[in-house]
């Protein structure tokens, strides 16, 4: 059936030609992957998931994905159940990730770029032309790809920075985008937790999932539940707490030895670190600027961070 806005019916003849033919595709299974056929016992592969062609913006079936733009409902809808990936790269990196997949909503054209990444997934695959997706998330999504994925509870403090060496510690960081580049470049350059304090935005946000490309969902990420005290909790686990601030009484990054075990504490755009959290540390730290200049972006000095605590020492 026609909709209002949606593509001429010749194209969407051809995408219901590429649904069929996708619902008839057997898909590679986990044995014909080099990567998880390491050459012990094989066990059996998944069920190929289902390809569902989806007409009607209303289906139930796609409901993970209704009102995607509006922050107030997403937080109803989602809660502790389920979060929201969206971009081929990112959903790419979900499939690749221990997060259980729920479902997939594409465009044929997406589909035809993530085909081959859903060997071992049996979640279903909702195909849809582009202004049934549009009527659904409320926008136009013009990556074409959004999976949703059931929510796995945060790590504990201790769980998630038992084995490492560089961690990133955010306070007050409440821009999805900020924290999402912050995540990628964090995985990049050597970082290998994450603790966020309790006012620290979703880090399963959907724009922070698409921005950091997927990587925060390999970041390990623990939310710390009594603050500032979670930040001698980490001196007590060996790491010496770094502050960076723009103040005159912060040395130059590039002159400090790096330890073995370090944390480095940013805070949000504007306000940056409180009075209690630099307190609580055992460094102020800054990055040198020209003097005309005002500042960094807390993105980008996130990852000037983290490239002067990876590098090899001289």
């Amino acid at each position: 059936m026609a909709h209002s806005g949606d593509a001429p019916a010749g194209h969407a003849e051809d995408d219901r030609a590429v649904a069929a033919a996708a619902a008839e595709q057997p898909r590679r299974s986990n044995v014909d992957d080099p990567v998880r056929n390491t050459g012990h016992e094989r066990t059996a592969a998944p069920a190929p998931a289902s390809v569902i062609w989806i007409d009607d913006p209303g289906d139930p079936r796609v409901s993970d994905y209704v009102h995607l733009a509006d922050p107030e409902a997403r937080r109803r809808r989602e809660r502790d159940e389920l979060f929201v990936a969206e971009g081929i790269t990112a959903i790419e990196r979900l499939l690749a990730s221990d997060h259980v997949v729920r479902s997939l909503l594409l465009t044929p054209p997406a589909y035809g770029r993530l085909a081959g990444h859903l060997g071992a997934t049996t979640a279903p695959v909702y195909l849809a032309p582009r202004a049934v997706l549009r009527a659904t998330v409320g926008f136009d999504l013009h990556r074409g790809a959004v999976a949703s994925a059931h929510r796995q509870p945060l790590p504990d403090l201790d769980a998630a920075v038992r084995t490492a060496h560089r961690v990133v510690v955010l306070e007050g960081l409440n821009d999805p985008e900020n924290l999402g580049a912050i995540a990628r470049s964090a995985r990049a350059l050597g970082i290998d937790a994450a603790v966020l304090d309790a006012t620290c935005i979703d880090p399963y946000y959907r724009r922070t999932v698409r921005v950091s490309m997927g990587e925060i969902l390999f970041l390990p990420t623990a939310r710390a539940s009594d603050w500032p005290s979670d930040l001698h909790r980490l001196r007590a686990l060996g790491f010496e707490l770094w502050a960076l601030t723009p103040g005159d009484a912060a040395t130059s990054i590039w002159d400090i030895s790096v330890p073995d075990r370090v944390a480095v504490m940013l805070g949000a755009e504007g306000p940056g670190l409180s009075p209690a959290a630099l307190a609580a540390a055992d460094r102020l730290v800054r990055i040198p600027i020209r003097a005309d200049v005002d500042s960094l972006n807390v993105g980008h000095a996130a990852a000037v961070t983290f490239a002067a605590l990876d590098r090899t020492p001289s």
